[in-house]
């Protein structure tokens, strides 16, 4: 009896093991809504079929994606720049790694007042993220346009109104949360707004916008993780499923050129493609 009890247990071990070596990897990604968390989930069934389950929890701030990676609730996040994660991570104390990137979503400037960007009054008010970097980065796109300059600070992404030198129309900032941008179109002059905020509020950078950023923006968006987790196989599956033709003709079908993916599909090479380094 004891011989048989024995075996029995052995058995219910090997099984378990068996059954934990052939158990689904759940991978959990923090992401903004649009177009992050849609461009994640349109890869979750490639995943699945390698066994790896994604969780997607969607936000709609800059701050908590990073908060919950760092204290270890969710394994990666996918919403942010590079300059954003420099700042994030000096200020924080937090040693958050870049991934891979995937795609970029220029910022650009819209307005219910004037057509072209020249064309705004003398004073007028112009609202920007107010966060450091998207705040530097529509400093930096006003600057491109004619209408500032800033002055030469060694840390140009990091540039504040306070770093401008010269604004020959004399125009005001306002600086505002990033999510609330589209919200205040009407009462602003002008109105810069990041392409994930402007495409859930009805806005598409290529046809409403009086002004974009350049396609060599420095601005890629990265997953983003722990260095723990820089080497996971599920973080390795997850950019070898978006590493795809199918994933690059996605984005630029789903957003109608509003988002520019900047990766090189591995599966099908495109002559030309340069990817962000």
């Amino acid at each position: 009896m004891k011989k048989f009890t024995k075996l029995a247990t052995a058995f219910s071990l090997l099984a378990a093991t068996v059954t934990s070596a052939f158990a689904n990897q759940t991978l959990s990604v923090a992401a903004s809504v649009t177009p992050h968390a849609e461009v994640i989930k349109f890869v979750a069934d490639d995943l699945k079929k390698q066994g790896i389950d994604l969780k997607v929890i969607e936000f709609s701030d800059y701050v908590q994606p990073n908060v919950v990676v760092y204290q270890k609730n969710v394994d990666i996040n996918f919403y942010q720049h590079l300059p954003y994660l420099e700042v994030f991570n000096k200020e924080r104390g937090y040693n958050l790694v870049p991934a891979f990137p995937i795609f970029i979503t220029p910022v650009a400037v819209y307005s219910n007042k004037v057509k072209n960007v020249h064309d705004v009054r003398e004073g007028g008010i112009v609202a920007i993220p107010n966060d450091p970097t998207n705040g530097a980065r529509a400093l930096l796109l006003l600057q491109d346009l004619g209408l500032i300059k800033l002055k030469d600070i060694e840390n140009i992404h990091a540039a504040s109104v306070r770093d401008i030198l010269e604004n020959p129309k004399k125009l005001r900032f306002r600086e505002i949360e990033a999510p609330n941008l589209p919200r205040v179109l009407d009462s602003v002059d002008l109105d810069v707004i990041n392409t994930n905020f402007a495409v859930p509020a009805g806005l598409h950078p290529r046809k409403d916008a009086i002004a974009i950023e350049k396609n060599d923006s420095p601005y890629a968006n990265w997953v983003v993780t722990r260095p723990d987790n820089a080497n996971l196989e599920s973080v390795q599956k997850l950019k070898e499923a978006i590493y795809t033709k199918k994933v690059y003709d996605f984005i630029l079908t789903k957003y109608n050129g509003a988002v520019i993916p900047v990766f090189c599909p591995v599966d099908e090479p495109i002559p030309g493609c340069k990817a962000a380094e």
